[in-house]
């Protein structure tokens, strides 16, 4: 049986993308790594109701912006308070694109992940 881990996300300032993870989706630090020489850090964010983990990855020495590509891949988290969140990710600035045909929306992260935001099925 395989289950799932976690997902990984390169940032390039970490504190900018902890704040944002913490004040968009309520996501907060459960775990982290750091190498012993301080190259890198690792820290994963989790909700306190999943097994869910998001890893941050940060390197000490990157300075450039990363390639996202096409941006072709997202993340996706569902709610029961679809519009309220909505409203506070309007507010924050970071709804990158609204599909009201499908009922569903998109943030963006300080690195410019696509994160999904999906109205909990009742």
């Amino acid at each position: 049986m395989v289950k799932f881990n976690h997902f990984n996300f390169n940032v390039l300032d970490l504190e900018k993308s902890l704040k944002f993870y913490k004040d968009a989706l309520g996501l907060e630090p459960v775990r982290e790594k750091e190498a012993s020489d301080g190259s890198f850090k690792l820290v994963y964010l989790g909700d306190h109701i999943t097994d869910f983990t998001l890893e941050l990855t940060w390197l000490k020495d990157r300075t450039e912006p990363y390639n996202l590509g096409e941006c072709e891949f997202h993340l996706a988290f569902h709610t029961d308070c679809y519009d309220e969140m909505f409203k506070k990710h309007e507010e924050m600035g970071c709804v990158c694109f609204v599909n009201e045909k499908m009922g569903i929306y998109f943030i963006s992260d300080p690195d410019g992940y696509w994160i999904e935001i999906v109205p909990e099925k009742k």
